[in-house]
């Protein structure tokens, strides 16, 4: 725990703490002029509200999203010498490493809530069926999910941002993005990351990836894949994890 306390306090007054919370406001604002411009005699329910949100967060605003951050986590640590207080002190760098990783999965799960609270507020602005009871179940559900899908990019962008810095982590969150929408409708989909979320949101929203409704018997909206993407986020989670430890500890004791 002062190992995280710690590591949360080099965030403070930065503008790495300020994007937790920016980023989801930004996008469900610009994501509320695609509602408003629905043509006038379009319906806008609760469906058209959380279907756009978590679609599009989680298949472009988390993976990039979440490199950004990643970068912006390395270059306060360079900043603040580059970790060269790990030879002045007895401290673990695989240590480091966990409590970097567990303060980003935390902040992301801020994210998630602020886009929560973000997406009913938007959805009490916009929709005009008239049936303001909030799908509380179904927004929360996207929302955990998107978080939880999100957990194993983590240490892979966080890696990346240190050992080559902002052109890698965007670099590699990028082209898993791209990856993860080539093979999300394949039976290889579980082995991208990237697409993990993508995959579990289709059952969830009733939405394809491409934003379009799936029809009736799609292979997509199978829910059999829900146990699998939240077991494979979690496993991959703690062992991307343990790996990059294991990395940074021998790239730091060199």
């Amino acid at each position: 725990m002062n190992g995280l306390r710690s590591e949360l306090l080099k965030y403070r007054r930065t503008f790495t703490k300020k994007l937790v919370i920016l980023l989801p406001l930004f996008f469900v604002l610009q994501a509320m002029p695609g509602i408003w411009l629905m043509p006038k005699d379009v319906v806008r329910g609760w469906e058209h509200v959380y279907t756009m949100v978590f679609n599009i967060w989680t298949v472009v605003f988390l993976p990039l999203g979440i490199a950004l951050f990643a970068y912006l986590i390395d270059l306060q640590e360079k900043k603040a010498g580059n970790y060269r207080s790990l030879r002045a002190h007895a401290y673990s760098p695989g240590r480091l490493w966990i409590n970097k990783v567990t303060v980003m999965a935390l902040f992301t799960f801020i994210a998630t809530l602020i886009l929560f609270a973000a997406t009913i507020c938007s959805g009490l602005i916009t929709i005009t069926d008239g049936k303001w009871e909030i799908p509380w179940r179904m927004i929360l559900s996207a929302d955990f999910l998107a978080w939880l899908s999100c957990l194993a990019l983590i240490p892979i962008q966080l890696w990346a941002a240190t050992w080559r810095g902002m052109f890698a982590s965007m670099g590699v969150g990028f082209v898993g993005l791209t990856a993860g929408m080539f093979v999300v409708k394949k039976s290889c989909w579980f082995l991208v990351p990237w697409s993990w979320g993508t995959r579990m949101m289709c059952p969830v929203l009733q939405l394809g990836p491409n934003g379009v409704m799936l029809d009736a018997g799609d292979p997509l909206l199978d829910p059999s894949v829900l146990p699998v993407g939240i077991t494979l986020s979690l496993v991959g989670f703690f062992v991307v994890t343990g790996v990059t430890a294991l990395w940074f500890q021998r790239r730091e004791l060199k």
